[in-house]
């Protein structure tokens, strides 16, 4: 609504011109006048050397044209979501001692996300699943086994291994999908430990919109630290008829959140899994 506010200074004399500069006006900006009522809107009191008038013009109403501000509320309501997350997961040596009531903070806190994100569709989404991504959490861990809730070697005194980190290297062009561990094998006094890092090779595949297929193919153990000039090994993998009917080898998760700094994805046993691009 745009109006004029016209101010004059005149004598009493001039009173007429006045009324009719403030018809003309109203006809310019479309606000008809009765010419049966007072033309002016509001008398003032005259002082003794001018008179001052105040007239309200008309008013024309245009329509501003559409124009879309971002949505500032969304990015500060996800920045918000992802922290409640991460301090969810925070101090629980990705999952190794989670607790009952810490398993069910962080998978609340990472439904909300992933309600808030909507449904994934990776055949849009594709290029943010490459790169090299840290795994900050995976609820399978607090089974105590490095395998989560699949077989594996348990972790503790009966079988001495530390889980250092874990990685995802994925290459969307080769679909190349390698899960990257970090282990401190135990040793018997006087020796050192013995640091290694397995490479878990599989190609991988898209079902539907946000399903992942991975397809066990090798494990190359490569040493670290003092024992780093040693060359990798390669662990021969086991006939199909000898492996575990659990554990063919393959298996399939779903992602359920991406972006371009975090991922969370649902296993085939619901196991939660979280990770930030490292």
């Amino acid at each position: 609504m745009a109006s004029l506010l016209t101010h004059s200074s005149i004598s009493p004399s001039n009173n007429t011109r006045t009324q009719s500069c403030f018809i003309k006006q109203n006809k310019t900006f479309g606000f008809n006048v009765n010419n049966n009522t007072t033309t002016t809107t509001r008398h003032v009191k005259l002082s003794k050397r001018r008179t001052s008038i105040v007239t309200l013009c008309a008013a024309v109403e245009e329509q501003a044209p559409a124009f879309q501000l971002p949505d500032l509320s969304k990015d500060a309501t996800l920045k918000s979501l992802k922290f409640k997350l991460l301090s969810a997961v925070s101090g629980l040596n990705r999952g190794l001692v989670a607790s009952e009531e810490d398993l069910q903070k962080a998978d609340s806190a990472a439904k909300e996300i992933e309600d808030f994100g909507g449904a994934v569709d990776l055949s849009a989404d594709i290029d943010k699943l490459q790169g090299r991504w840290k795994l900050i959490y995976s609820s399978a861990f607090s089974s105590r086994t490095l395998g989560g809730s699949r077989p594996g070697p348990p972790t503790g005194r009966l079988l001495p291994i530390t889980l250092g980190q874990v990685f995802q290297r994925i290459d969307i062009l080769s679909k190349d999908f390698d899960n990257i561990v970090e282990l401190e094998l135990g040793a018997p006094w006087p020796l050192q430990p013995v640091e290694v890092t397995a490479t878990l090779a599989h190609k991988f595949e898209i079902i539907g919109s946000s399903t992942i297929k991975i397809i066990f193919e090798k494990t190359t153990v490569k040493t670290t630290g003092n024992l780093s000039q040693l060359p990798p090994l390669e662990i021969p993998q086991l006939p199909e008829q000898f492996r575990p009917t659990t554990n063919r080898g393959s298996g399939e998760f779903e992602v359920t959140y991406l972006d371009s700094d975090l991922r969370i994805t649902r296993g085939d046993r619901g196991e939660l899994r979280v990770f930030v691009v490292s």
